[in-house]
């Protein structure tokens, strides 16, 4: 006879499986019994497997009779009662979960290669699958205990048997370890050290490629792997890339291809070769190339937070087009000496890494302006040959009038990023000096609008009051400048919010997202106001594609945390504690970011975690309340009283 627990339940007496009872009560007694080292008492059983039912004993002696007649045969009683206690007799008995218990307790590297490979091969799922236990909370805990430490020994497992194995083997164990633990880096690594070694570069990157976008989205640090990547390369003399086989086979290979009409372009931060100490000209460069590219409705452009975010952590161009799931590249460096600017710049075909388009422009003297509004065109209009060039329509931005404003601009969004006081204030200064210089620059009014919403927002001066109708004021002056520009609109749509105007909100964002489509920050910010008072389901839709969009954004933890307050709304509160604890792992998550989880954790009824966030939150501001977080959301009265539920729950 033999028991299998690891996947679904079965019975198999004398090499045919014996059909079981429907009843999952049955299967989770069976699985419960055989892995218990001593008979247990009946009442224990009853208590773990009824939440006050009305006959509990009288339901016992049902389950028991099914399991008398799975196992018991003429002569040979299996299921022993004594003493008011149950058991199993399993002598003679295979069960999976035991064998692989007995020959792990003996120690892995003592078990012959053969058998390591028939163990693994006896999981075929979890610890009892399919049985979706509705008993009491202990019995769930059991399970969700057991199924963990199963899943952990099944790794173990796997990882003993990849080190002995070559060849093909390598990569179905690996594919199986990779499946139970898709964020064990050490498996990564293996299977990158692995694929570099058969001499599948391209597989090893596009595997990479692959990991970092999950690891990214769960806010698992993926730099370790990129260094694998390399390492591996340079201890094998095998490195050219080749695919002798089917990608596929790699574990976590590259998520499929979603089906697009728009190419997708990535434009890399670039590089200032001047020879006078770097100042910010590329960065402004590379942002106002960003911005044309994502006029084109045809095109799907990467925005500037993905692309500098990588950048900032050492991924190369082709790398990041392989993260980034992009068709073409556009690179290029500004080189500033005396009174000239020269630009460089290259079009490059993702795929199959061909130069498609390259030039440079030199500026004569006092023209630099001209240099980039010229660059930006000649660079939307190549790419637009290339992909669809009938379709092309092409918009141009207001550059400043001055380097020096611009310059001023994008070091105020480098501060302004950072989300902290001091950060804040410099970066106002800096707006207001850019637009001392340049007073029809809307973006640098939007900038300055959105330091005043985040001194609001954020509680980061005293004058709140203030601070909004100057937010307002700033957007107000952005729209003058440039009724055109997405982010005029955008800040205006978040000045209102602050004021509380909802529908003149959502009119500015949406606004915003028509001048732009491909406007992470409009997309995200009208899931922030949609997830307070408006369609929640509109809001999940709407910080989904601002995710799609910048994947690397500077912003993320709003983005996730919106999500969560959406989900709490559609009362799926399971699903708000899983994205607010995301939004958590996210850089410069402030305190706000905090208390969200917490009172979500609290909702889902997980107030441990929930009183984890309010301690880091004390930590941050001892000050800090569930009424400061309210103050600063727009909530329903059902939904303000809800979340001060949560918060009395655990202490907040």
């Amino acid at each position: 006879m033999e028991i299998r627990l690891l996947g679904r339940t079965a019975v198999v007496r004398d090499g045919a499986v014996v059909p079981l009872p429907r009843s999952r009560k049955v299967r989770t007694l069976l699985g419960y019994l055989a892995l218990s080292p001593q008979p247990v008492p009946r009442s224990r059983l009853c208590d773990l497997l009824w939440d006050v039912p009305n006959d509990p004993r009288g339901e016992l002696r049902w389950c028991l009779s099914k399991l008398r007649a799975l196992l018991d045969a003429p002569g040979r009683a299996r299921v022993i009662t004594a003493d008011d206690r149950v058991g199993l007799d399993l002598a003679g008995v295979r069960v999976d979960a035991l064998d692989v218990e007995r020959a792990v307790g003996g120690g892995i590297a003592r078990i012959a290669h053969a058998e390591l490979a028939a163990l693994c091969d006896r999981f075929a799922g979890d610890l009892l699958d399919g049985v979706d236990i509705d008993g009491t909370p202990e019995l769930a805990g059991w399970l969700a205990a057991q199924r963990q430490r199963y899943r952990s020994l099944h790794v173990e497992l796997l990882r003993a048997l990849v080190a002995r194995a070559d060849g093909a083997e390598t990569f179905q164990r690996l594919e199986a370890w990779l499946q139970l633990a898709p964020f064990d880096r050490d498996a990564h690594a293996v299977m990158l050290e692995a694929l570099v070694g058969a001499g599948r570069l391209r597989d090893a990157e596009e595997h990479l490629a692959a990991t970092m976008r999950a690891f990214e989205a769960e806010g698992v640090d993926w730099a370790p792997l990129r260094d694998a990547l390399h390492a591996a390369r340079r201890a094998t003399s095998r490195i050219a890339s080749r695919d002798s086989l089917p990608a596929s086979s790699a574990a976590a290979a590259p998520a499929p291809a979603r089906e697009r009409t728009r190419r997708r372009v990535a434009v890399m931060p670039f590089a200032d070769r001047s020879e006078a100490p770097p100042v910010r000209l590329a960065e402004g460069v590379t942002e106002d190339i960003i911005m044309q590219l994502a006029r084109l409705r045809v095109l799907f452009v990467i925005a500037r937070g993905s692309v500098f975010a990588l950048a900032e952590r050492g991924v190369e161009p082709e790398e990041a087009a392989r993260v980034l799931g992009v068709d073409y590249l556009v690179t290029g460096s500004v080189r500033r000496a005396a009174d000239r600017v020269t630009l460089a710049v290259e079009l490059v075909d993702a795929r199959d890494r061909t130069i498609v388009w390259t030039d440079a422009l030199e500026s004569a003297p006092g023209e630099t302006l001209a240099v980039l509004a010229a660059l930006v065109q000649r660079v939307v209009a190549a790419i637009a040959e290339e992909i669809e060039s009938e379709e092309t329509r092409r918009a141009v931005l207001k550059s400043p009038t001055t380097l020096d404003a611009w310059e001023a601009y994008h070091r105020g969004l480098w501060h302004m990023y950072k989300f902290t006081g001091p950060d804040n204030h410099h970066a106002g200064q800096l707006f207001r000096a850019a637009l001392e210089l340049d007073p029809t620059f809307a973006r640098a009014h939007a900038g300055l609008s959105f330091t005043h919403f985040q001194n609001a927002f954020l509680d980061l001066t005293p004058d709140r009051a203030r601070q909004i109708e100057l937010a307002f004021a700033a957007a107000q002056r952005g729209l003058a400048a440039d009724d055109h520009d997405p982010a005029a609109h955008w800040a205006m749509g978040r000045a209102l919010w602050l004021h509380g105007e909802h529908s003149g909100s959502v009119a500015e964002l949406e606004r915003s997202i028509e001048l732009s489509p491909n406007f992470a920050l409009g997309h995200y910010t009208l899931g922030f106001v949609h997830s307070q008072l408006g369609d929640p389901k509109l809001a999940i839709g709407a910080t989904d594609h601002s995710r799609e969009l910048s994947p690397f954004d500077p912003l993320q933890f709003a983005m996730l945390a919106s999500r969560a307050l959406a989900h709490v709304r559609l009362d799926e509160r399971q699903e708000a504690a899983e994205w607010a604890v995301k939004a958590t792992a996210r850089p410069n998550a402030h305190a706000h970011i905090l208390a969200i989880a917490a009172s979500c954790l609290s909702l889902a009824h997980r107030e441990p975690e929930g009183r984890r966030f309010v301690a880091r939150i004390r930590e941050r501001l001892p000050a800090y309340s569930i009424e400061d977080f309210l103050r600063a959301f727009r909530f329903d009265r059902d939904v303000a009283q809800l979340f001060r539920r949560s918060a009395r729950a655990i202490g907040f």
